[in-house]
């Protein structure tokens, strides 16, 4: 570089300076932004899509992808381990919606959501989940699957507003 085109030490030390509070200010929106979101990979065959876009501390609203974080009772430490990886269901009823069951059918205000089925793919018995009318703050959560672990057995039931990290969109 001929002396030309070179900056002079201090308008250096000035873009040097800009430069690197730029970078500082980048990396703590990062920081800031990555605390309010996450990505989360699906390793079970409930949901169709299997990387999603979780935003944190958001409630979700009827339809939607929702995380939580299900009870630790036998049967889900027995298949999913003793540090239960989040959960990723779809929300089919909100407080105030009626969960009802006929036979082995799950319906949420008289639509079917999912079907029940007698034992988990180890053999163990599986406890039908809670009917009646969804509590405030309390959601029913399901998947489509045949052999999800959802709200339509009492081992998860109502998925409530502490158990919630938040919505997701599928990206993948």
């Amino acid at each position: 570089m001929d002396r030309a085109t070179r900056l002079p030490d201090n308008k250096r030390r000035y873009v040097s300076i800009a430069l690197l509070g730029a970078v500082l200010a980048g990396t703590q929106a990062l920081g800031a932004w990555r605390e309010g979101h996450a990505l989360f990979i699906n390793s079970s065959e409930s949901l169709a899509h299997w990387a999603f876009f979780v935003e944190s501390g958001q409630m979700p609203r009827k339809g939607e992808f929702a995380f939580f974080r299900a009870p630790q009772t036998a049967l889900v430490s027995r298949h999913f381990g003793h540090a239960a990886p989040p959960f990723g269901k779809i929300v089919y009823g909100v407080a105030g919606d009626i969960v009802s069951r006929s036979h082995n059918i799950v319906a949420v205000n008289g639509k079917p959501v999912a079907t029940l089925k007698p034992a988990s793919r180890f053999g163990e018995r599986l406890l039908p989940g809670p009917t009646g009318v969804i509590p405030d703050g309390c959601y029913f959560m399901a998947t489509p699957h045949r052999d999800g672990l959802d709200s339509r057995y009492a081992d998860i039931g109502f998925v409530c507003r502490r158990q919630i990290i938040g919505t997701g969109k599928a990206i993948l």
